[in-house]
């Protein structure tokens, strides 16, 4: 019996790890794992999302009119140039199925996230890991990769897991030295958290050529991660490509509801983005008093650095949280194996973590 064949490569990409969410013999934990907003989701999200259900017989709008409409009232932007799909992995992905395959490589960099090389491999490219300088995106070394067959750019910014950005004007330096045949695509999942002058989000480069896609998420400031919405803003023709290939009916009719009104309640993403601005900084304080190095991050997460060796290395500190019910991400798979990820969370998730962290580290 002939039995079906995978195409060659699908069995060599490893699988997304996601953060754990459980820990045994723990009925409640501190889930700061994931980057999920700390906030959770807006009192008028939830409420559309209530009235939404009453229609769930229905197919919903494969178009996603009214979150589109909503996004581009609150960004700014022309809802018909925006394609929204089950999350924001739906945009990326299509985007590789729309401009890369087999011969072709997806540049991205060394501490990437990691479903980038997988969506490369899963249309056949050759995704391009390219080095970072200090755990940062490098303009240079992005462009000097650059070869014929380089059809793509993935970049994260700010990065996750690093915490770390580029700037306006560095991302505008990778736009102008990349070939026009390349598509760069700017995933802004954090953008709402940035506090900085020099960010910019990658709309103005999107508005500037044909050959820009910027991407974002209700997964992260809108607490809305268990809905699946995300969304890109970019060429009319690019955006053309990738609504060719969604999902027809990608995006619940509930989850629109509830974007859409997300996006509409600017106190609450103001009341998030305060929270952030307030605990991300505190958390940094307390950890770097303890003697442990962390990089500069602009998004809702610490990445902090242990010691290799001994008695405080990172998977003893993050052994030593989960007793607690503390549940933070290890960074092996992004190659950072002395590294641990820490969401911002609640105030009360944050002084437990802290005070953790101080216990862990005076312990002999």
């Amino acid at each position: 019996m002939t039995l079906p064949v995978v195409r060659p490569g699908i069995l060599d990409i490893d699988r997304y790890v996601p953060g754990k969410a459980k820990l045994a013999g723990k009925k409640r934990v501190i889930k700061l794992s994931s980057n999920e907003g700390a906030l959770g989701p807006s009192e008028m999200a939830v409420k559309a999302y209530k009235q939404a259900i009453k229609t769930m017989d229905r197919y919903p709008d494969g178009g996603c009119v009214s979150l589109r409409e909503a996004i581009g009232r609150r960004h700014g932007l022309d809802p018909a140039r925006i394609v929204c799909g089950a999350g924001s992995d739906e945009v990326l992905v299509n985007l590789a199925r729309a401009y890369a395959g087999p011969g072709d490589e997806v540049l991205m960099t060394y501490h990437c996230f990691n479903m980038y090389p997988i969506f490369a491999l899963s249309v056949g490219a050759t995704p391009v890991i390219v080095p970072e300088t200090d755990l940062t995106a490098d303009v240079d070394a992005l462009l000097s990769r650059m070869t014929p067959k380089t059809r793509m750019v993935y970049l994260a910014n700010p990065n996750n897991p690093t915490g770390t950005y580029i700037s306006a004007d560095a991302l505008k330096r990778l736009r102008a030295f990349l070939r026009e045949d390349i598509v760069l695509v700017v995933d802004s999942a954090y953008a709402e958290f940035v506090m900085k002058n020099d960010y910019a989000d990658g709309s103005a480069l999107v508005d500037a050529g044909p050959n820009t896609v910027m991407t974002r998420t209700f997964s992260k400031i809108h607490g809305l991660a268990a809905l699946r919405i995300g969304w890109a803003y970019g060429p009319a023709g690019i955006v053309d490509a990738i609504d060719r290939l969604r999902s027809p009916f990608g995006v619940s009719t509930p989850a629109q509801a509830a974007g859409a009104a997300s996006m509409d309640d600017g106190a609450h993403l103001d009341a998030a983005r305060d929270h952030n601005a307030t605990w991300l900084p505190w958390l940094r304080d307390r950890i770097a008093a303890l003697g442990l190095e962390m990089t500069p991050s602009a998004a809702n997460f610490l990445l902090v650095h242990f010691p290799a060796e001994g008695k405080k290395t990172a998977a003893v500190a993050n052994a030593y949280l989960n007793k607690r019910g503390i549940i933070v991400r290890e960074m092996g798979v992004y190659h950072l194996p002395e590294w641990l990820r820490i969401t911002i969370g609640r105030g009360d998730e944050m002084r437990a973590c802290a005070d953790a962290l101080d216990q862990f580290m005076a312990a002999r």
